[in-house]
């Protein structure tokens, strides 16, 4: 599983995006990883792996090194999407652009 995967995974358990995290973790002046990793057990019922991959973009940001290149654990990019999975924008096929070509020509 990607990293960006995880993240999205925690998303799906909590409800929270992991810019919301980012933001509670500030409020409540965690910065320590051992404090973090036990809060977002405690409070969100995570396991370790994905309170982990929260507690590094609580401490690190959305920047990583990409270690896996191939197979189903590689990101297609160093950098992670923290807005969450529905405020990232549908990439569109070239059918969704012949469609909406189609559409526009022929008036709607």
């Amino acid at each position: 599983m990607s990293f960006q995967a995880y993240l999205d995974n925690v998303e799906e358990k909590t409800g929270r995006t992991p810019k919301q995290f980012i933001a509670e973790a500030k409020k409540k002046k965690l910065t320590e990883s051992k404090d973090i990793i036990a809060w977002l057990k405690k409070d969100y019922g995570l396991g370790l792996g994905h309170a982990r991959a929260i507690d590094y973009v609580i401490r690190h940001g959305a920047n990583f090194e990409v270690r896996q290149t191939t197979g189903s654990h590689r990101d297609a990019s160093g950098t992670l999407k923290l807005d969450g999975k529905s405020r990232r924008s549908k990439k569109r096929t070239s059918a969704d652009v012949g469609f909406a070509r189609t559409r526009t020509s022929k008036g709607g």
